[in-house]
């Protein structure tokens, strides 16, 4: 039984918030940060039993910290982690994640110790160098490095992409056995007992958890699990939740057989790229946001890390295909290149993007090769000659959100159990206004015919609007975000809706041919407009297939008073 070295708590003012340290396995330390009373995460699933952030110290001939916390923990962690350590001593950060759960505390962390070196994979590194405004040393690791601290620990480094997000690594200390996975193989259950002793207390939390978070991945997860094989493991140390060691095989057995069912039941999109080459990473983060927008299932396969049989069996297997252009200097990729041109098939649709290295594979070449093949063009090629920006990014996600409906397109079709029925008709007869809502964010403008769009609140004055799951704009309606309501009038929005039906290229400008003009909030105000509404999101709410926007209003005006909004009357629910 492993002895607990400390329990703190917060002020009250802070909620429940403890710190919990212990000791692991030899030179090993986990400092776990109870959250008891959160009750939701990520937006998408509702937490019944708080959560945990946990992370971890090694204490060799040269000291590792693996992971650190979320932010509200941040007086608490960084109090206790001094009372263990000088982290003036520490001489690596192993960073297997940086969502800010996990990283929230990087920042305190290299300001109190800037002689310390970030390890993480390459995304990762770019992903922190974004979010941490000042130097730091890095060094970029991935399958198959090592990093020796002294005293037996030799940490080794398991690439993990898309579980959840494409920076994910494994770390594996081969002195304890002890395999440290941050989101991997977690849950969100806040208790005190450190280890998994009362499997029958954890299984509904860990099944959400893998269904909301790993399950979109299921194949990346059955890679990893291959990934894992080689390394014998006494003990997963998680970054939420209790840490894992009295029934390893199960957990890990569930994972591996929910990801098989899952795998053989959904078509998937391979996204082939050269993951140390140019800006691959970035590029595919974005094009698998826009695929997991639409439910559609995401392999990434690292042509500088696979082999032919496995790049032959995804291709012939997968629904959609994505290539990333190599470097012309990597001769060792002609078989491979030549292996996807062999085994793709003309039921399949596919998309290509430069990767702006200075070297890369010519792509025009390539596309003709896959049209002669009769392979379906799910988007245009995506041309790199800069450093991306947010254009770039917005329109690589909706180049993926289109491929993802192309792979849907059968299952989108299908009427659902409900369709001719009395529900349904029912349904269909709750009819509602007609509305454009048009955002800009920076460089990044969107816009969408919006009819599902009530008010919510009196006061503060506020509204609400489901918003499609796969749309372009969603990503653009999250907390803090703002947009305008554009309401259209009675007898002269055909024109407006009409062009705001179209099917817009990736990254096409939606406003062009339209008369508007800016808002306060910097969102476009269509001039034909009966009124308008300048809108912030406050919160968003799952619900199916949609999300469900709240947001509130300061500034609004009516362009005709005597006008009267358009209505949009419906015979059946599957539609707008």
């Amino acid at each position: 039984m492993v002895a607990l070295t400390d329990l703190r708590q917060a002020p009250a003012a802070a909620g429940r918030l403890t710190l919990q340290t212990a000791a692991i396995a030899s030179d090993s330390t986990v400092l776990r940060c109870l959250d008891w009373d959160r009750d939701r995460f990520d937006i998408e699933f509702e937490l019944q039993n708080g959560t945990t952030y946990n992370s971890f110290l090694i204490e060799g001939e040269k000291t590792a910290l693996i992971d650190t916390s979320h932010g509200k923990f941040k007086s608490l962690y960084l109090d206790q982690l001094e009372a263990i350590v000088d982290p003036k001593t520490i001489d690596y950060l192993i960073v297997n994640h940086t969502e800010p759960d996990h990283s929230g505390l990087i920042g305190d962390l290299l300001a109190l110790a800037p002689q310390i070196t970030v390890v993480a994979s390459k995304v990762a590194i770019q992903f922190l160098q974004n979010q941490i405004h000042r130097p730091f040393g890095c060094q970029v690791v991935k399958s198959g490095d090592r990093l020796d601290l002294g005293l037996g620990h030799e940490l080794a480094f398991i690439s993990a992409p898309n579980l959840h997000w494409p920076d994910t690594m494994l770390t594996y200390d081969s002195g304890t056995e002890v395999l440290y996975t941050c989101d991997v193989f977690g849950l969100h259950y806040c208790d005190d007992t450190l280890y998994d002793e009362m499997p029958s207390l954890l299984e509904a939390d860990f099944q959400l958890y893998y269904d909301c978070l790993m399950g979109p991945n299921a194949r990346s997860v059955l890679a990893a699990l291959k990934r894992m094989e080689p390394f014998p493991i006494s003990q997963i140390a998680t970054g939420h939740g209790p840490l894992l060691r009295h029934h390893l095989a199960d957990w890990t057995g569930r994972y591996r057989t929910w990801s098989e069912t899952q795998a053989k039941a959904e078509p998937f999109v391979a996204i082939f790229y050269a993951g140390e080459y140019g800006f691959s990473d970035r590029i595919v983060h974005r094009l698998g946001q826009g695929l997991l927008k639409t439910g559609t299932a995401v392999e990434l396969v690292d042509l500088l890390d696979t082999d032919v049989h496995a790049v032959r069996e995804l291709t012939m297997t997968a629904a959609g295909l994505v290539l990333g252009m190599p470097p012309q200097t990597a001769p060792d990729l002609e078989p491979i290149l030549s292996t996807i041109l062999a085994a793709a098939h003309p039921k399949q649709s596919i998309g290509l993007f430069e990767t702006g290295g200075g070297q890369d594979e010519p792509i025009f070449p390539l596309r003709n090769r896959f049209q002669e093949l009769g392979l379906k063009a799910a988007f245009e090629p995506i041309l790199i000659k800069s450093a991306p920006t947010e254009a770039t990014d917005q329109l690589c996600e909706e180049a993926g959100t289109d491929l993802g409906q192309w792979v849907n397109r059968d299952r989108s079709q299908k009427p659902g159990p409900a369709l001719n029925t009395g529900l349904d008709q029912a349904l269909g007869r709750l009819s509602t206004g007609l509305y454009i809502v048009t955002t800009k964010k920076g460089a990044v403008s969107s816009a969408m015919l919006a009819s599902w769009v009530i008010q919510a609140s009196v006061q503060p004055p506020g509204i609400a609007m489901a918003v499609s799951k796969d749309r372009a704009i969603e990503s653009l309606l999250h907390g803090g975000d703002t947009f305008v309501l554009n309401v259209l009038e009675e007898g002269h929005y055909q024109r407006l809706m009409k062009h705001f039906l179209k099917r817009f290229p990736p990254g096409g400008d939606r406003f062009e041919g339209v008369a508007t003009y800016a808002a306060a909030n910097g969102s476009p105000i269509l001039a034909e407009a009966l009124a308008y509404l300048e809108c912030t999101v406050n919160r968003r709410i799952e619900a199916g297939d949609h999300w469900v926007v709240y947001c509130t209003t300061k500034a609004g005006r009516v362009a005709k008073p005597d006008g009267l909004t358009a209505v949009h009357h419906r015979k059946a629910s599957n539609h707008y």
